[in-house]
């Protein structure tokens, strides 16, 4: 039996700071993912099939910027209402207590829609048009997000005794799985390989979309069994965590969404009728 494991390392989570100014890793992540996403979008612009539904880089950086919005306001309204709703109620400015911490992918995923929804209504683009567009630039920042709760010592793994289990000083004294370091391997550099590579080429309407709700809420499902559930939530029904119960309608409307995509709209986006 192994009885020595991995150390966290003790990484400060400011890197520097200027007086009362401080740039944090996680925050840097979030750059990261802002500038992958930028970098990918304008070479997205530059494919045919896209160029063809009329999308430029002065369109795709005014869509960047507000979906970067969507993703901060969406994130923190998930967590607060997914996660810690009853503390919410008691006290209601902890909505804004942003020093505390606490972002939801699933609350930003629906910032993002929100915002898709607007600018399709703005630009009289198809919302499935820019959702396919979208798509492909998300994975990366998901990365570099996980990435940074890993260099906090944050949303550490379940207790085990693998050979690469890390003991979290944070979590006690217990061995566990380094969790963070899963999702951005899955949900973000995978997930993102499998969209790349899949967008190269026009798709019928609605399938690359329907291609990450899969492709995330899968990866996200199979990880939180690595996963320590929130302390305050523990397993709910069917000994499910409250991030298996979201990703699992994303799994379902990912499929129905590329079903439909391919029943429907069988010409590919910017191919010929």
């Amino acid at each position: 039996m192994q009885t020595e494991f991995m150390m966290h390392p003790s990484i400060d989570p400011v890197i520097f700071s200027i007086g009362p100014l401080a740039l944090r890793w996680y925050g840097l992540m979030y750059l990261l993912g802002l500038a992958f996403a930028y970098f990918w979008g304008k070479r997205q612009t530059q494919m045919p099939h896209y160029a063809h539904q009329g999308w430029t880089e002065k369109r795709f950086s005014d869509l960047l910027f507000w979906s970067f919005m969507g993703v901060i306001l969406g994130g923190r309204i998930g967590y607060v209402l997914f996660y810690q709703f009853e503390y919410f109620i008691a006290n209601p400015l902890y909505l804004f207590d942003m020093g505390s911490g606490g972002m939801s992918f699933h609350g930003g995923l629906l910032g993002v829609v929100t915002v898709l929804a607007i600018f399709a209504w703005r630009t009289q683009l198809r919302f499935l048009q820019i959702g396919d567009f979208v798509a492909p630039l998300v994975p990366m920042g998901l990365g570099f997000g996980r990435i940074g709760n890993f260099i906090n010592g944050e949303l550490w793994g379940r207790t085990t005794d693998v050979p690469w289990a890390m003991l979290f000083p944070a979590a006690g004294a217990d061995p566990r799985h380094p969790s963070q370091l899963y999702q951005a391997a899955l949900e973000g550099l995978l997930l993102f390989i499998i969209l790349a590579l899949f967008s190269r080429k026009p798709r019928p309407m609605g399938a690359i979309s329907g291609l990450f709700l899969i492709g995330y809420g899968a990866a996200r499902f199979f990880i939180e069994y690595f996963r320590e559930p929130d302390a305050h939530l523990g397993l709910l029904y069917f000994g499910w965590s409250m991030g298996q119960w979201l990703s699992a309608p994303m799994i379902v409307l990912g499929v129905v969404m590329m079903v439909w995509a391919y029943r429907v709209h069988q010409a590919p986006q910017g191919g010929k009728a």
